[in-house]
């Protein structure tokens, strides 16, 4: 079964459940309310391990997560549209029995051009329709009291606002307020994106990974043992350590000899467990005094995992510093995996006019790639000495 966290204020989520009822019974929606939008990171912190994936109220919630879970989550809301505005308006006038032109309206930044689009759309003259936008780090007290500050002042109507701590605040106020809703058809869009999304993640995760890990000059280790049962010691330590790694990762160990072994899981296991994998580097590096490479592979066959592991043990062994290189089943080559400058880039390309310039020159297309997108990892940092080392070697 599928597990879809659902976060935002009561209303949203109740109204987002409601449709979920729509949906197969084989997707769990499980709902998480919040009265301050600022819980939102604790919420993912602490249950995105729980989950496929995650559907948002809107683009609050959304934006913090955003920046708590990592770039690959399958996370989803119902961006604000005019039809959301307009409902507001329609609603508002027939409550009040009359024509609604001035108004007060709160939108986070990344919305705001959208809302101002469908504003001017209305012909509403510039002095009557008065627009907030924030971000992220919001004061609620401080947007509620710009609505009350154009309200008091007779300049609005009432207000349209995309928080409830703000929609609660001016109710008690007395003043007419209304939240800027999504549709049921925009729940039900980006309801099936994120049951796609998780999906295509489960079978992405069952995929076969497979870890090559090679202690380097095992040779020179054999002639520093004082004695047979020195090397044996070190040999069956070694494989304690495995045992242990493979354990977290549910999957089977293979000896090749001279200092390899093998690993075989599944690309989800591998990916979840990438900081034990680190660790297990280190102290196997601790343990026998050598450099210790790593080779990830990921195929929908053990024939391609094991080929795509290879690839990635060459690489490894290639850098100065080893370490852990990942070769996906799309090419793509992830190097530093689970460091700070982690690298990503294919050494595939379809630009045809781009291979056909390097065929000329008699250069591979893999560096080609690693220079761009090292160039896209550090864009806006300070240069240092060691790009020639990293991105020509």
């Amino acid at each position: 079964m599928y597990r879809i966290g659902v976060v935002g204020p009561p209303p949203s989520v109740e109204r987002i459940l409601a449709v979920a009822n729509e949906f197969e019974h084989g997707i769990e929606f499980v709902p998480f309310v919040y009265e301050d939008a600022k819980s939102v990171s604790s919420i993912v912190s602490e249950h995105s391990r729980e989950f496929n994936g995650w559907f948002f109220s809107g683009p609050i919630p959304y934006t913090i997560a955003k920046n708590v879970l990592s770039p690959e989550a399958n996370i989803v809301y119902c961006p604000p549209t005019g039809s959301n505005l307009y409902r507001c308006f329609i609603q508002m006038s027939v409550d009040r029995n009359e024509i609604v032109k001035r108004v007060s309206v709160d939108m986070i930044e990344s919305e705001g051009i959208y809302l101002q689009e469908s504003l001017g759309e209305l012909d509403i003259p510039d002095e009557d329709k008065h627009l907030m936008t924030y971000d992220e780090n919001y004061d609620a007290q401080t947007i509620t009291q710009f609505h009350l500050d154009l309200w008091r002042a007779g300049k609005t109507q009432g207000a349209f606002t995309t928080l409830f701590s703000v929609e609660r605040a001016l109710q008690k106020e007395g003043i007419p307020v209304y939240r800027v809703l999504m549709t049921k058809m925009e729940i039900r869009q980006a309801m099936k994106i994120v049951i796609e999304k998780a999906k295509s993640s489960y079978f992405k995760d069952t995929q076969i990974g497979v870890e090559i890990i090679e202690l380097e000059q095992m040779d020179k280790i054999a002639e520093r043992a004082k004695t047979r049962f020195h090397l044996q010691h070190l040999e069956l330590k070694i494989r304690q350590i495995l045992l242990l790694l493979c354990e977290k990762l549910d999957g089977s160990l293979l000896a090749n000899g001279n200092g390899r072994y093998q690993i075989f899981s599944t690309r989800g296991a591998i990916q979840r467990e990438i900081d034990i994998l680190r660790n297990t580097v280190q102290q196997l590096s601790l343990e026998a005094d050598v450099p210790v490479a790593v080779g990830v592979g990921f195929g929908e066959t053990a024939f391609s995992a094991e080929n795509n592991a290879r690839k990635a043990i060459q690489h490894a062994k290639e850098r100065p510093e080893f370490g852990i290189v990942i070769v996906q089943d799309d090419g793509v080559i992830v190097e530093s995996v689970g460091e700070s400058d982690q690298l990503s880039y294919s050494y595939r390309s379809n630009d045809k006019d781009l291979l056909e310039k390097l065929n000329k020159a008699n250069v591979s297309v893999k560096p080609i790639t690693r220079l761009k997108h090292w160039c896209r990892g550090w864009a806006g940092r300070p240069l240092r000495l060691q790009i020639s080392r990293r991105i020509c070697r």
